[in-house]
Parts: C-alpha cells; sequence; structure tokens
C-alpha cells in the first residue's frame, strides 16, 4: 500500500496548525508572530506548490485553499502586532487545520467510494 503526497501533506497541515495554535498561546506576541510567519511561509509554499501540480480538481481546490490561508497568515504575522497578532495567529492556526482536515476528508471520501464500489460489486452476481 502506497501512502499518498496529499494525505502526507494534510497531516502535515494539521500538525503544523496545532503547533501555531500553542506557539500562539506560549509564547510572547512577537515570538509568535515571527514563528507563525517561517511557518507560514514554508506551508504556503509546499500547498500551493502541490496545487500547481496536482493532477485532479479536487486537490487543486483543496490545496489552493490551504495556501490561501497560510498566505494571509504570513501576511498577518507581518502587518499585525501585539495582542491581536496574538489571535490572529492562533484563528489562522485553527483555519489552517481545519481547512486540511477538510481537505484529508475529502480525499478519504472519495478513495472509500471507490474501494467500496471495487469490493461491493459483483458483476458475475448481476448478470445471473
Amino acid at each position: 500500500m502506497k501512502l499518498s503526497y496529499r494525505f502526507a501533506l494534510d497531516i502535515l497541515f494539521v500538525v503544523a496548525g496545532a503547533f501555531l495554535a500553542v506557539t500562539a498561546m506560549s509564547f510572547t506576541a512577537p515570538v509568535a508572530g515571527w514563528v507563525a510567519f517561517g511557518v507560514s511561509t514554508g506551508l504556503a509554499m509546499a500547498a500551493l506548490a502541490a496545487a500547481v501540480f496536482a493532477r485532479r480538481t479536487g486537490q487543486r481546490i483543496g490545496h489552493a485553499v490551504i495556501g490561501l490561508v497560510a498566505l494571509w497568515s504570513l501576511v498577518a504575522a507581518l502587518v499585525f502586532s501585539g495582542t491581536v497578532l496574538t489571535w490572529l495567529v492562533f484563528a489562522d492556526a485553527i483555519a489552517l487545520g481545519v481547512a486540511a482536515i477538510a481537505d484529508l476528508t475529502a480525499h478519504e471520501i472519495a478513495e472509500e467510494n471507490v474501494v467500496h464500489r471495487l469490493e461491493v460489486t459483483h458483476p458475475e452476481r448481476v448478470a445471473a
């Protein structure tokens, strides 16, 4: 069995969102902002590259949305400061995790549908 890169990236995005949520509540606003800037830069590049090289439209849309959330987090980390920055980093981390879980769910539903059809459909029984 082969692990798909979409699944691996979505898990990476969920873990990064959890990391940023903890960072936002654990460190001071400037530290959380710079950590969010660095992590969001990497995530935005990974998500947008995955969206460009994806073969299916669903993959493109899911990773493009995650890339846009990470891009907004990157911009917010540079523009805002103080308490607003802390809560924006936290909210962006939650949004990143939710978008990644939504993309992961869409992937699993599509894969489960294919597996279910392969396992349940018996052409020899239908013809009889």
